[in-house]
């Protein structure tokens, strides 16, 4: 944000750090924002592909080889990976566009990222998922220290190297929890199972389903070769089946996996195999297929090109959303609270929609709330790299003007999103979708009304307008 003449804030517009596009204004407003709008439709469509495809079996053998389980790889490879366009933006911001270095787009996205997708895992998921008190509890508190860590930084508006130094401390700090996960699980389970009845009931099934633990499938390879105590797959009755059904997913993966270039059964799929049929032999030519025993071990290849295509789609439909907002007369403020902050976190709903519809909503949660904690981090490595080796006379300068409405947000969301999910019984579901979305609406219009100057004396508008 930059200060006009009579002192009101003025926005840079979102479309000065994209190319041209390939229409004029007039040309667009005349009907050419329909292939805009087609462009977008078909970049979350080779989200959804690359998602399902290619990195979440990558990240299912990173997992097995690592003995992780469901929630520590969410919050970790999984948030890394279906983060890297904020990771993008963040360097972008640091040393290109040299703007307020994403700190606007991170902090903006994280509602969505915590009510935004719960709704879309509730809503689009037909398997009723069951949770943990502990990894939830674990990347809440996590995500509250990253946030207020961040809150407390930019407060003066300047970023020394020793404040970026300690955000990238508070990250290594969280990885070290993440490596000593199972012990310190079963250290609170014994310590709290007397006053907290989440953690006994925990217990309890824990108990019950204990020969479920690395039970081995004749054909298939030992999934898991460390347990968690309470990890969601372990805690239902009916999850006996769904662990089952996971089995023979990988002995599939392992074994014969059916052919990207199979057509579909039925009708619906098959026009949707054919219209996206050129996205899915680009990514056959440059992606390995880890699910193929010829490229097994190729997985953290794998990881590591689909998390560049889903960098490279993003910008794509980040770049589509912003013109299409501007050419509609949509308010720049609007854009980045709404639009911007669901097109930046496509790759984050798609894996956990698709991993909640599996019921591993550990895995699902874990997810959202570690690449929030991870989009922390994002904004720590291009501050350290510029105030420690390049800058090293003086900090950044940021501007942090509005930020105090959005760290009463952020916390709220948090407590929020632990308290529904505390009342609904520690299950995904549709009622729970139903609550996150109302909340997130709520959120949404506070935060524009505040954007747009109608509550709070914040007035805001495009520079030069």
């Amino acid at each position: 944000p930059q200060f006009s003449e009579n002192g009101t804030r003025c926005v840079l517009s979102s479309s000065s750090e994209f190319p041209e596009g390939f229409f004029t204004p007039q040309e667009r407003k005349d009907g050419g924002i329909v292939i805009y709008f087609i462009i977008i439709l078909y970049m979350f469509l080779a989200v959804s592909i690359v998602c399902d495809d290619y990195f979440l079996p990558s990240l299912e053998i990173i997992s097995e080889c690592l003995g992780l389980s469901q929630d520590v790889a969410g919050a970790t490879f999984m948030a890394a990976g279906s983060s890297a366009p904020e990771l993008v933006t963040a360097f972008l911001g640091a040393f290109v566009t040299k703007g307020d270095i994403g700190v606007s787009t991170i902090l903006g996205s994280a509602i969505y990222n915590l009510l935004g997708i719960s709704a879309a895992c509730g809503l689009f998921s037909s398997v009723v998922s069951r949770l943990s008190c502990w990894p939830l509890f674990r990347d809440c508190l996590a995500y509250t220290i990253s946030a207020a860590a961040v809150l407390a930084m930019i407060s003066d508006n300047r970023i020394y190297w020793y404040e970026s130094a300690s955000l990238l401390l508070i990250y290594g700090c969280y990885i070290l929890v993440l490596c000593f996960d199972i012990k310190i699980n079963q250290y609170l389970m014994k310590k709290f199972s007397p006053c907290c009845t989440c953690f006994t009931k925990a217990m309890e099934e824990n108990a019950e389903q204990q020969p479920l633990v690395g039970w081995r499938d004749e054909s298939g390879p030992l999934i898991r070769q460390q347990s968690r105590t309470d990890s969601g797959i372990f805690q239902d009755e009916l999850d006996y089946s769904q662990l089952s059904t996971s089995l023979h997913g990988l002995n599939e993966i392992s074994e014969d996996h059916p052919n990207v270039f199979t057509m579909p059964e039925a009708d619906m799929k098959r026009i949707l195999w054919v219209l996206s049929l050129p996205i899915i032999t680009l990514l056959y030519l440059t992606i390995p297929d880890c699910r193929r025993p010829f490229w097994r071990n190729w997985f953290m290849v794998t990881f590591l090109i689909s998390a560049a295509w889903i960098s490279a789609i993003t910008y794509v439909l980040v770049w589509m959303v912003t013109i299409a907002g501007e050419t509609l007369g949509i308010p720049e403020s609007v854009m980045g609270l709404t639009l911007l902050a669901a097109g930046t976190s496509v790759p984050d709903t798609v894996a956990s929609v698709l991993v909640a519809r599996k019921g591993n909503g550990d895995m699902a949660m874990s997810n959202i709330v570690g690449s929030n904690v991870f989009d922390m981090l994002c904004l720590g490595i291009p501050w350290f790299i510029k105030t420690a080796f390049i800058n090293t006379s003086g900090p950044i300068e940021v501007n942090s003007s509005g930020l105090t409405y959005t760290a009463i947000s952020l916390i709220c969301s948090v407590a929020f999103i632990f308290l529904a999910v505390h009342l609904n019984g520690w299950k995904i579901d549709k009622k729970l979708g139903t609550i996150c979305l109302v909340l997130y609406l709520v959120f949404t219009v506070l935060s524009i009304l505040y954007e747009l100057g109608i509550i709070g004396n914040n007035p805001t508008r495009v520079c030069g307008n």
